[in-house]
């Protein structure tokens, strides 16, 4: 018999799989990047909030959206402080710091130091690791 814990968890990678499309699996659960200008929600301009698409926790609010150019939706400042994680990435021969969902840790994409004020960050987040939801 196998580890219950790899079992629950090869049981949760399924489950994912089968709930998310081939891009957001790759992404969220293999630490992917979609080619710059190429996922949803980039241009995405109404008011609402957008959460982790595996698990629907909200992480940012489009309020703290801006167009950074970069070809990923940007944001300067999570929803709450909370709601995502950061961790040195030195995967493809760099360093980087890696942004995940809090929740469910799925890969959500990397924060730079070069973002505008309040907080100077620029969260880059690949789109298809975040479902919008209008406000109403």
């Amino acid at each position: 018999m196998g580890n219950p814990a790899d079992q629950d968890k090869k049981l949760i990678l399924q489950e994912r799989k089968n709930k998310l499309s081939p891009q957001s699996y790759h992404i969220t659960q293999e630490a992917g990047t979609e080619p710059p200008f190429t996922g949803p929600h980039l241009n995405e301009k109404r008011d609402g909030a957008f959460a982790c698409v595996v698990c629907g926790q909200e992480l940012f609010s489009s309020r703290a959206k801006y167009d950074s150019g970069s070809g990923w939706p940007s944001f300067y400042e999570p929803v709450i402080q909370d709601a995502v994680n950061v961790h040195e990435d030195m995967s493809h021969g760099m360093v980087r710091t890696e942004v995940i969902c809090a929740s469910c840790e799925a890969h959500l994409g990397h924060v730079f130091p070069d973002g505008p004020k309040p907080s100077g960050l620029r969260f880059c987040i690949n789109g298809h690791a975040l479902e919008f939801i209008p406000e109403e």
